[in-house]
């Protein structure tokens, strides 16, 4: 790297790392990321500790005492009223909402109705499901006529929970969790393709602006056209890598924070923290019961699959396939901005660039369903579409040749099209008021003078 290029990236560095935009988005960032991940359980702390109230009209007469109740979820077995009746004075009850059960459910189970004068939750309406589901079988095979059926019942419940493990090469296992998996391999892959535009993007407009103010004009008089490409692309680039470490330290920070400030019994569960860890549960309102033995196994079970990812490995996997896809799309949006008067005549040279990325994310949903499948294989290899595919896949293991060919295909794609971008660059940057299409793009590109 020549001492212009220096020159060049820390203008770029320095320039954007001091604007308002980046220390905004560098502050909102961890903000966001922290909220996502605890909001939800602070949320459900907040929501779920009021007690609702159901009234019960059952004209079957099977359910009468049957619901189950949890501490905060009531049923009041109406006699002698109709739903009419109930909705005319509704407004002047504590009711929650109204359970109508009709006759017929027998042979009908749709014939049951949840009235309320706002949206039941997701949650009650899954335990009166769930509820009524469990007598109905209960008393249909009770129409059998077996002999002590509910203790026959009640003893051949049974919970299965797989675990996956895997046997590794030096003959050891490591048990994996194939749901964590999918999110990590989804959160990378996603911010991949979130850095490549961002980042690409500001590359550039930074070339449409410095053409179109006449700047470049003064620049390329004692930098190469070549070297204040690469100096802008390597600038923004480690902006790029700025911005992603400090959302990483700052997002740590403060997840654990909130967790202390908001959850600080985890670990150590009590009755007052069981409705945050519904969140890690199947979340209906049945579970919202005091503790039991199997919460705990479960509440364990989540630290443990966290535990199990190596996030060096990804932290590593992620800075390569972040800097390598950057390199290979932000040399193309430069080229592409040295090749225009302004950000209105790009839409014609964006969309061969926009696609591959866009089909990544397609492809990512089937790759992290199917991590060893041949269209993950495949688009992980792929230069143009690898850095988020295998970003996706590397969270369930992959083997070391297929990173190591995907890789190298990277490296060697980046250079071609960083070399090809700097032929477009060179003639493209100082080419005014010309309108320009694919065919005057491959004449710079065979131009040798």
């Amino acid at each position: 790297m020549t001492s212009k290029s220096s020159i060049v990236i820390a203008r770029e560095y320095l320039t954007r790392v001091r604007k308002k935009s980046f220390i905004i988005m560098t502050i909102l960032g961890p903000i966001l990321f922290a909220a996502v991940i605890v909001g939800p359980a602070w949320f459900a702390t907040l929501e779920d500790r009021e007690v609702r109230v159901v009234a019960v009209i059952d004209s079957s007469k099977l359910f009468i005492g049957q619901l189950p109740e949890t501490d905060y979820l009531r049923f009041e077995y109406l006699e002698h009223t109709t739903v009419e009746e109930l909705r005319e004075k509704f407004d002047d009850t504590d009711y929650y909402a109204v359970l109508y059960i009709a006759h017929i459910i027998a042979s009908t189970p749709s014939a049951v109705q949840l009235m309320s004068d706002r949206q039941p939750g997701m949650n009650v309406r899954m335990h009166i499901a769930n509820a009524l589901e469990k007598e109905l079988e209960r008393q249909k095979l009770a129409a059998y006529d077996i002999e002590d059926i509910d203790r026959i019942l009640e003893s051949v419940k049974t919970r299965v929970s797989i675990r996956t493990i895997i046997w590794q090469d030096d003959g050891g296992e490591k048990e994996s969790y194939s749901e964590l998996a999918m999110i990590v391999g989804y959160v990378g892959g996603f911010l991949i393709y979130f850095f490549i535009f961002l980042f690409g993007a500001q590359v550039m407009r930074g070339v449409i602006e410095e053409k179109s103010s006449r700047v470049v004009e003064i620049i390329v008089s004692s930098v190469r056209p070549f070297q204040l490409m690469l100096g802008k692309i390597v600038g923004i680039g480690l902006v790029g890598l700025t911005q992603f470490l400090l959302w990483v330290i700052l997002s740590v920070v403060l997840v654990v924070a909130s967790q202390q400030l908001f959850f600080p019994d985890i670990g150590t569960p009590s009755s007052e923290t069981v409705v945050a860890e519904e969140l890690f549960t199947s979340g209906t309102l049945q579970q919202s019961q005091p503790v039991t033995d199997d919460a705990h196994d479960r509440f364990g079970e989540m630290f443990a699959s966290i535990s199990s990812i190596n996030f060096s490995v990804m932290l590593l996997s992620f800075l390569f396939y972040f800097l390598g896809g950057y390199l290979l799309y932000a040399s193309l949006f430069a080229a592409i901005g040295s090749a225009v008067d302004n950000e209105t005549d790009t839409q014609q040279f964006m969309l061969p660039i926009t696609i591959p990325l866009i089909i990544s994310i397609i492809v990512m949903m089937n790759a992290i369903m199917n991590p060893y499948g041949p269209i993950a294989f495949w688009f992980s290899i792929i230069p143009f579409t690898s850095p988020i595919i295998m970003m996706a896949r590397i969270p369930f293991g992959v083997p070391f040749w297929e990173v190591a060919l995907s890789a190298g295909l990277l490296v060697v794609t980046f250079i071609f099209t960083t070399w090809l971008a700097g032929k477009i660059y060179r003639t493209g940057i100082l080419m005014y008021g010309k309108k320009v299409n694919y065919k005057e793009l491959w004449k710079w590109i065979r131009y040798t003078g």
